[in-house]
């Protein structure tokens, strides 16, 4: 084994109401385990799911100063005034998207400067390692929290379908912190009968559909969604192939989508307009389609309730128009005039929480942290089979060559 890295260290996240940890405590010893020259150091952290004594319990010290560290993991971006020079950092920051164009439909900390993030990175000469690209030889991504994402977003929606309708709301899922006791919550509540449209077909789009099953709600075709009544809850789940078509009527091909997407348009206001709740559980890019344009809500009689998981502001779903927190989860929107409103008689309920999975961060940190032992770590300390060089964005006070475009995005 050629090894460079002898210590790594665990950061304490920079966003006061970022509760998960990339790695679980438990997972530390499996680390030290099988390597045991490797030291780890976590960061103390009042607001971290996992207390320090749990860590230290499992063979890791704890300590402020990460500077003996030589790999350094944390969940979302490092506030730049954190960032120590020199060292190899892994999170998601939420930078390799952005171009000039793209810029409204950043993602991640809300008040996260990019380019200065970007910026300092490469004065500091910190190489970056995204774990959004580390991926398969097939694009799939080997990390994510998309599947939690997805289940306390169906969640949420379900609930504030209950609050909009005089039924007794559940528990909070953050307040809760167990998915078990979330599924139990939910498998005792008899739905009314309603139409509930999800999109999607990846990891966030499985954890939507995981639990619905939990659920009295039914699933039906699409055909069947579009033309008939039921006298119960039903939903209809529709892939990327099931609501794009070619603006030429050309047959849909995925790769041709994903290479040139502005030949597509969205058809999935026909199903809009039968819904009464929407779940956009969609991986969405900012040159793709928006799945419904303000014009085509005029025809959503039907539709109260927009469960936004994606939530890309001013992104695939026109009706966010900001983000919103675990403590205050809901906004409404007055879609006559497009503007959000106390009022909820009438108006558009939305849900857009921006990190559902800190809603249940035991849970979405222990099933992310087996993917960084397994996946990532390998890699990193043994021989990198190609992912973790795809995935460096910055190194040695560059981008990478896959990443160059990313200058004219911090020089713009």
């Amino acid at each position: 084994m050629t090894q460079k890295i002898k210590s790594i260290g665990i950061l304490k996240e920079s966003r006061p109401d970022e509760t998960r940890a990339p790695i679980a405590p438990s997972q530390v010893s499996l680390i030290i385990e099988k390597y045991p020259d490797i030291n780890i150091i976590v960061q103390p952290c009042d607001n971290r799911t996992f207390k320090n004594n749990e860590y230290s319990e499992f063979g890791a010290k704890i300590s402020e100063d990460l500077n003996s560290c030589d790999l350094l993991f944390g969940v979302k971006e490092v506030d730049v005034k954190r960032l120590i020079p020199n060292k190899d950092y892994i999170f998601f920051s939420h930078t390799y998207k952005l171009n000039k164009e793209t810029l409204s439909n950043a993602q991640g900390t809300p008040g996260m400067d990019k380019k200065e993030l970007l910026k300092s990175i490469l004065s500091k000469k910190i190489k970056l390692i995204d774990y959004e690209n580390i991926r398969a030889a097939n694009g799939a991504r080997y990390l994510g929290f998309g599947r939690f994402a997805g289940i306390v977003g169906c969640y949420n929606t379900l609930n504030l379908f209950l609050s909009q309708n005089n039924f007794q709301p559940l528990a909070r899922a953050y307040k809760i912190n167990d998915y078990e006791r979330i599924k139990n919550n939910l498998s005792e509540v008899r739905f009314p009968n309603f139409k509930l449209l999800v999109t999607g077909d990846g990891r966030v789009n499985n954890g939507v559909q995981e639990l619905l099953k939990y659920t009295n709600i039914k699933q039906v075709s699409d055909e069947e969604f579009l033309k008939s009544n039921f006298e119960y809850p039903v939903y209809c789940n529709l892939e990327t192939k099931d609501y794009v078509i070619h603006k030429n009527k050309k047959p849909f091909e995925l790769n041709h989508f994903i290479e040139s997407p502005r030949e597509y348009e969205s058809q999935a206001y026909e199903y809009l307009k039968v819904s009464n709740l929407f779940i956009s559980a969609h991986y969405w890019d900012p040159s793709s389609p928006k799945i419904f344009t303000k014009e085509q809500m005029k025809k959503f009689s039907k539709l109260k309730i927009i469960g936004d998981i994606t939530c890309d502001v001013d992104g695939s779903i026109p009706t966010t128009i900001k983000s919103t927190t675990i403590e205050e989860p809901n906004f409404f929107l007055n879609t006559e005039i497009f503007s959000e409103t106390e009022k909820s008689d009438g108006n558009l309920a939305i849900m857009a929480v921006d990190n559902l999975p800190s809603e249940l961060p035991r849970d979405s940190s222990t099933e992310f942290g087996n993917g960084i032992v397994n996946e990532v770590i390998p890699y990193i300390l043994e021989k990198d089979d190609g992912r973790i060089l795809n995935s460096t964005i910055t190194a040695e006070g560059r981008f990478l060559k896959k990443y160059n475009y990313l200058n004219e995005y911090i020089n713009s």
